[in-house]
């Protein structure tokens, strides 16, 4: 008989090919690690499933995953234990039994994702790699009011990556807001679901607003193209981290502050 485990997992995606496991040719991956971390808790091999797959580069504090074992360990063991055989830069936050239909992807309804930006004419020497720097500040208030031009469920295809294998490019954004933050700048954006880049490159096309090169309403006008082309630049990784996983249907599940922690 096994028994299903859900565990809440932070890291820090800078030195990672991104989440999911490569063979070949074998590249560090978070999947990758967390697999044989708990592989040597449970002493029989275990494959996880996520609630999103992260890009290189890209970190998350509010990751959910899910794997079954026939091993009672205890949820202190799937922590501590897990944590003991896993690098510094990627941790268990909790662990904690849950039924056979709960899936880390197929039962999420919502992800959330914080977008990190320090706008200071000299790049930052802490946080390395936690955040995306810009020399130029920015104007906040147009990026949030440009921002407000995607709510709703729209065809995103203009903000979605070439390598995307999505059925389809419809999407729903709940909430997005840009607001300061003590020195830093957040793009704060909950959906359904994501594409692939979707919020690097919704954030690269805010910033052209925020260095007042386009206007708010450009937003509304990229998004109606249907054309990658048309919109900004994908930014990079450094400052984008999944934050929260939402499961409406599993109350009970443990809710950790959203995060990341500096802020």
């Amino acid at each position: 008989m096994t028994t299903r485990i859900a565990l809440g997992v932070e890291y820090n995606g800078a030195r990672f090919s991104g989440w999911q496991r490569q063979a070949s040719p074998p590249l560090p991956t978070v999947q990758g690690q967390l697999e044989t971390a708990l592989s040597r808790i449970a002493n029989q091999q275990v494959a996880i499933s996520c609630a999103g797959r992260t890009d290189a580069g890209v970190h998350a504090t509010g990751q959910v995953i899910h794997f079954d074992t026939a091993i009672d360990r205890g949820a202190k063991a799937w922590v501590m234990g897990t944590n003991t055989h896993l690098p510094p830069e990627i941790r268990v936050q909790w662990a904690t039994p849950v039924d056979d239909n709960f899936h880390a992807r197929h039962s999420a309804r919502s992800r959330r994702y914080r977008y990190v930006i320090y706008d200071q004419p000299v790049k930052p020497t802490v946080l390395v790699g936690q955040l995306t720097h810009v020399r130029q500040p920015l104007n906040v208030a147009m990026m949030h009011e440009a921002a407000q031009h995607l709510l709703g469920e729209h065809d995103f295809s203009s903000f979605r990556g070439s390598g995307c294998q999505a059925n389809s490019p419809f999407r729903e954004i709940r909430s997005i807001a840009v607001y300061r933050h003590n020195r830093f700048i957040i793009v704060e954006v909950e959906a359904n679901a994501f594409l692939l880049h979707m919020v690097r490159n919704i954030t690269g096309t805010l910033l052209q607003v925020g260095f007042a090169r386009q206007p708010t309403d450009w937003v509304r006008d990229v998004l109606m193209s249907r054309d990658r082309k048309k919109g900004g630049d994908t930014a990079r990784p450094d400052g984008l981290f999944l934050v929260h996983v939402g499961y409406p249907d599993y109350p009970d599940l443990p809710q950790l502050p959203l995060g990341p922690c500096f802020l």
